[in-house]
């Protein structure tokens, strides 16, 4: 196996921040040994595992924005989904939050680690993450909004960049 060319190592040694990053690893393993055992099966988990990430997503999104009284503000998405539990657990920066664009960092991811733990190649890894984000992707659906993801720790770079930006009425930025 090939050296993994992704550093991934958490800075927050807090025992309760470990303990949600174990379920977060749990969620992660649940994902690569069901696509594992779906490709020995002669399946290509590219063909279902993005929609059905998706659907999750779209589904936690719906819940979110109906939580959030029904606002589909980008500053509600952070309150319901990134507050300060979340930035601990991913090591997270808030750049930017408005009602139509929010922007953030991950200097520290639990689905890389879990999949990392695995002995999973950086393809593979990234691969995953791509097919995880289809979640985060759902969300900022239901918000009205996409998601792009400039750079990602399961591609090898130094955090995850996430921004979320309202789409206009014809679906576009």
């Amino acid at each position: 196996m090939a050296e993994s060319r992704i550093v991934n190592e958490a800075r927050i040694k807090n025992p309760l921040v470990k303990a949600v990053r174990e379920l977060l690893e749990h969620r992660a393993l649940w994902l690569y040994l069901l696509t594992d055992e779906a490709a020995k099966a002669g399946a290509d988990p590219a063909t279902f595992a993005p929609a059905a990430v998706k659907r999750c997503g779209l589904f936690q999104g719906a819940g979110l924005v109906v939580k959030g009284g029904g606002t589909k503000s980008l500053k509600s998405l952070k309150k319901g989904l990134f507050g300060k539990p979340a930035q601990l657990v991913f090591e997270m920066d808030v750049k930017e939050v408005r009602d139509d664009r929010f922007e953030l960092e991950f200097h520290y991811c639990p689905l890389v680690k879990a999949w990392q733990k695995q002995g999973c190649s950086d393809e593979e890894i990234a691969a995953l993450c791509d097919w995880a984000m289809c979640g985060d992707r759902g969300i900022g659906e239901a918000y009205g909004c996409a998601l792009d993801l400039p750079k990602a720790i399961a591609k090898g770079d130094d955090v995850c960049h996430l921004v979320y930006r309202r789409l206009d009425s014809r679906g576009g930025a």
